[in-house]
């Protein structure tokens, strides 16, 4: 790719000093800014969720509980579930990395919609205030499922006021998403088809269509459930006339989905890494891109894996366990083709790269483990134990955190103009894959000897593999504090950036580090097709 006219003649000053006062940044339209301001918001809902977790582990280290009241056990889980999956896990990369380089790898100067990404933000926020007002001010013990009859007969919570500030949040993702659709769409550079887009910006538009498709149906499920419990209307509560069971068809229709809302980003940042870092192109980039498309189809066909014990039919139960089995081929599709790159290329092993393999290495672990739960009669003994969390922990904390973690790193010289210290980003890399895997792979091993989840208490044999879990806890916090110290370094004492310090392709790397404010001065012009790098000569062979 090339960029027209000159891109090193860019004047004026960088989007982070362009203007800086406190009224510019909270009142700007650039989504750069806006994409800083994401990241500081989620970076606190991580570390709240992440509290919650810890204190999680804390109480199971002996078999009695720690923390002595069920309760607030009930209240520490869910409030660990609903600050990470609402605040963390489903925005945390469209809105911050997406809305930063989104623009950038298109050649435009901002997103289509300008104003309502700044609007975004702050429903966001909006919802995150009165989510965390609730979680500490009586808080909800209820899991962050939401699951009826237990949420409208027998929370004493603040329930209401959650699941409002939820479905204010959800108006942000749909506006995100709505934007990213049709910027992608309208704002492409000149020679830049739709097969000549980058990965990352695809499995973007594949996540803003179930964003657009996906969240309106949880924001109708969730004002029900207010309604119910404030104006005691039959929907859901069965002592009322209500269908417990139509509340879990309405969540699941959503909330799996909302799985690859929080894993396609992550392909897509990692299909941008791999071919970077071993200097060759995507393998099968053109089954890549379907294999996204694919699985943002078939993930609104799956929902009822969730309903396996709850009483479906058997012939539903054996039609969605077929449906779930078919979505793990696209996902199958991306390993492969990774790998398929990997497979004899020059490979730098620095701290994004390192990162990018510890993503598929936990993906790889999470989506087999899934097989297990997609199958029926597995699933009936599997359901309610802890060899769930540890599948849907090596899934979406596993690998979708590391694969932020690997678009950060990746483009945090170009977000900021300044590197990080290479040696410390590669021993955070390593930390968190070590301290991930102490912390979950016993759990799988607790759920298949039949340790039952989000229970305050548990049976005394249980407890060395519980002490080795939480030991992991330790670790895994280490290695999640580790990379806010040296990036938050790196702003003061970092050595500055060029263009693009890893030689990589795609017109994000065309501006100057940090970008100025107008992005490019000239339109560029797409000229090559993506991840044009030059593949490796053959070895001769003697």
């Amino acid at each position: 790719m090339s960029a027209a006219a000159g891109a090193a003649a860019l004047s004026g000053e960088s989007y982070l000093t362009d203007g800086f006062s406190l009224r510019s940044w909270l009142l700007t339209t650039d989504h750069k800014r806006i994409a800083i301001l994401y990241l500081a918001s989620i970076t606190v809902f991580f570390f709240i969720g992440a509290a919650g977790a810890a204190l999680v582990r804390y109480n199971l280290i002996v078999p009695e509980g720690l923390i002595k009241s069920a309760e607030t056990y009930n209240r520490l889980f869910t409030m660990h579930g609903v600050v990470m999956v609402w605040f963390f896990l489903v925005p945390a990369v469209p809105v911050t990395l997406g809305n930063f380089i989104v623009p950038l790898m298109l050649g435009a100067r901002d997103l289509a919609f300008p104003k309502l990404n700044l609007v975004s933000w702050y429903l966001f926020m909006l919802g995150g205030a009165i989510v965390l007002y609730s979680l500490f001010t009586g808080g909800v013990d209820t899991g962050w499922t939401f699951y009826t009859p237990l949420t409208t007969q027998y929370s004493k919570g603040h329930v209401v006021a959650t699941v409002i500030g939820i479905f204010i949040a959800g108006f942000s993702s749909i506006a995100t998403g709505l934007n990213f659709i049709v910027s992608i769409h309208r704002l492409r550079a000149p020679g830049m088809t739709w097969f000549r887009m980058p990965v990352f910006l695809w499995s973007l538009y594949a996540t803003s269509v179930i964003l657009v498709l996906a969240t309106p149906v949880l924001a109708m499920t969730l004002v029900l459930l207010a309604f119910e419990r404030i104006f005691h209307i039959g929907v859901f509560d069965p002592t009322l006339g209500g269908d417990p069971l139509l509340f879990q068809h309405l969540f699941w229709f959503y909330s799996h989905p909302a799985v690859y809302i929080m894993i396609l980003p992550g392909f897509g940042i990692v299909s941008e890494i791999v071919p970077a870092f071993s200097r060759k192109p995507l393998f099968g980039y053109t089954f890549v891109v379907w294999a996204s498309i694919g699985i943002a189809v078939i993930s609104f066909l799956v929902w009822g894996h969730h309903m396996f014990v709850a009483g479906t039919s058997l012939f539903s139960a054996l039609v969605f366990s077929i449906l779930s089995y078919m979505v793990a081929v696209p996902s199958a599709i991306k390993v492969f083709n990774w790998i398929g790159t990997l497979h004899k290329g020059f490979i730098r092993f620095d701290a994004p790269m390192l990162y990018a393999l510890g993503f598929i290495g936990l993906f790889t672990m999470g989506g087999l483990t899934g097989l297990f739960v997609a199958a029926l009669a597995a699933d009936v003994h599997l359901t309610q134990t802890y060899f769930v969390v540890a599948h849907f922990h090596y899934v979406m904390v596993g690998g979708m955190v590391s694969a932020f973690f690997a678009g950060l790193h990746y483009w945090w010289p170009k977000i900021t103009g300044r590197h990080y210290p290479e040696m410390w980003g590669r021993a955070g890399a390593l930390i968190i894959f070590i301290g991930f895997h102490l912390t979950f792979f016993p759990q799988f091993i607790l759920g298949y000897l039949g340790m039952p989840r989000r229970y305050h208490s548990y049976a005394p044999e249980f407890q060395v593999l519980n002490v080795l879990s939480s030991a992991g806890t330790t670790i895994l916090a280490a290695g999640y504090l580790l990379p806010l110290g040296y990036l938050t370094w790196s702003l003061l004492r970092g050595e500055r950036a060029a263009p693009n310090p890893w030689d990589a392709t795609g017109l994000e790397w065309q501006t100057p580090s940090p970008p100025p404010t107008e992005n490019f001065v000239a339109t560029p012009v797409v000229t090559e097709e993506p991840y044009a790098y030059p593949r490796p000569k053959p070895q001769a062979t003697s």
